[in-house]
């Protein structure tokens, strides 16, 4: 297609906004959702891309995204599924609210997303939904049931709708990374390193990067370039897959 539209959730930071660049980069028209008006509004303008603020975590905040871009575009060609959080405690202290909101934000919605846009990727016989799961959409680390459940229920809802676009044009995979540098990991390792009382670099080495056979973290740009590949003519056979970038994580 000449001109994609392509709408990236969580995307006003992190590896939503490395995803966005990338695929701005690539030619595409973007559009960056985010509860972060401010900083996701600075970042669409200067991709040249467009800023809608969407509270992913009800149904009315995803449908009211999918009206804003259908109305603006008449369609989506690229869905990436990105907006997360993490909350960690043991089963027996998680909080039922943030349970719920998890869910809500990271597998509820890109359900709902993949449902609303699904008639207009059908109509236009090409589309590609892409999911940011996690390395914890294979793999289980303690106190984090709520993050691990949402991401292993996305490798889930991935299968299953590549099934089902299959005959249509539509392609549905996930990439799976390791730790990627983000704010969002950052502000783990500055918990972690006040909770242990140990420096950064011993928080990497010895808690996060522990089960990782390459002890680094992932680049946001790194999972920008996979989705843009995605995205491509060379990607038009892998539907129902996860692309693995987790640093040798999930190899033992």
């Amino acid at each position: 297609m000449s001109e994609r539209i392509a709408v990236v959730t969580g995307a006003s930071s992190g590896i939503g906004l490395a995803v966005a660049k990338s695929l701005a980069a690539n030619g595409d028209t973007v559009v960056l959702a985010d509860i972060n008006e401010d900083a996701g509004t600075s970042e669409a303008k200067k991709i040249g891309g467009t800023f809608i603020k969407a509270d992913l975590s009800t149904t009315a905040g995803c449908r009211a995204l999918a009206d804003a871009v259908l109305k603006k575009y008449g369609r989506c060609d690229i869905l990436v599924n990105n907006a997360g959080i993490q909350h960690v405690a043991p089963i027996e202290e998680f909080p039922e609210d943030k349970w719920e909101f998890i869910i809500n934000l990271m597998l509820t919605a890109p359900f709902l997303l993949c449902k609303y846009f699904w008639p207009a990727m059908k109509k236009n016989g090409w589309g590609r939904v892409i999911n940011l799961s996690s390395v914890h959409g294979l793999r289980a680390s303690e106190f984090k049931s709520a993050y691990v459940s949402a991401k292993h229920g996305m490798m889930g809802l991935t299968k299953t709708a590549a099934l089902e676009g299959a005959n249509c044009g539509i392609t549905v995979n996930s990439i799976c990374p390791g730790y990627v540098r983000t704010p969002l990991v950052d502000g783990q390792i500055e918990a972690q390193a006040k909770t242990h009382g140990i420096s950064r670099e011993e928080v990497l080495e010895t808690v996060l990067l522990k089960k990782q056979a390459i002890k680094q973290m992932v680049e946001p740009s790194e999972l920008g370039d996979a989705v843009v590949y995605l995205c491509s003519d060379s990607a038009r056979c892998m539907t129902g897959t996860s692309l693995t970038i987790d640093c040798g994580w999930s190899a033992s």
